[in-house]
């Protein structure tokens, strides 16, 4: 497996699994419906952690194209890598969310609510203000980006703390953490995408898709979880280079 193939496949894992759970809590009819937040995001953690598992030992597993900016910003991998990771992720991210409609394709139908649909395959703000939605995305990414540089310098593991493990040198299981508690401590404002190619590729998969009653692609918005994750991992590149 290439390194393109492992994101590819990595990231359409991630949403498989990301947008399922989301889709098992919100959507009529499921075995999860209205089971919460709690376990919205605990699925996304152990999606996470699946993702990583398979495509680390080939990629990285960046999975997301913050992280790969981040990766080439100091250095890590090439910036046309950078690029072919951007891409592969972005197609898998499509793939994962069209899976999720396939596998949920009954309940979509008997959910009338255009916006509890739209949830499945992208984030949208609890309250909409512009700059304070941008913040948050931006500091979701900035605590991921920046734990991520330090798991890569410890090179943790769940073993002994020495044998890498996954994404590279950082661990599965660490990572999947990280990724829980932004869910838990500040994913109640926006959702916390931290993943441009998480948001914008299921949101094309969303507008495509013949779901009857669904919302729109909402432009005014869409860009939040693009650029914000983007200047998160900027902001942890410039701090960590200064604290280093």
């Amino acid at each position: 497996m290439t390194p393109f193939t492992a994101e590819f496949i990595g990231t359409a894992i991630l949403i498989l699994l990301g947008g399922g759970v989301v889709a098992n809590v919100l959507l009529k009819g499921t075995k999860g419906h209205n089971s919460g937040w709690i376990v919205i995001t605990t699925g996304w953690a152990l999606a996470v952690f699946t993702a990583v598992v398979v495509a680390g030992p080939i990629s990285g597993a960046h999975l997301n194209p913050a992280v790969s900016l981040a990766m080439a910003i100091t250095g890590n991998i090439q910036w046309q890598d950078a690029v072919h990771y951007g891409i592969a992720q972005l197609l898998g991210a499509m793939t994962g969310a069209i899976l999720v409609w396939l596998v949920y394709q009954d309940h979509f139908k008997q959910t009338e609510d255009a916006e509890l649909k739209q949830a499945v395959f992208c984030t949208a703000p609890a309250i909409k203000n512009i700059p304070v939605n941008l913040f948050s995305e931006v500091i979701g990414t900035f605590v991921l980006i920046f734990a991520v540089f330090y798991f890569k310098e410890g090179e943790l593991s769940v073993s002994d703390g020495k044998v890498p493990m996954g994404l590279g040198s950082i661990g599965a299981i660490p990572v999947a953490f990280v990724v829980w508690v932004i869910g838990l401590s500040l994913g109640g404002t926006t959702g916390y995408a931290i993943n441009p190619a998480r948001d914008l590729g299921p949101r094309i998969v969303h507008a495509v898709l013949p779901l009857g009653n669904k919302a729109s692609f909402n432009f005014a918005y869409a860009w939040i979880p693009v650029l914000g994750p983007m200047m998160g991992a900027i902001l942890a590149c410039l701090v960590h280079l200064c604290v280093r």
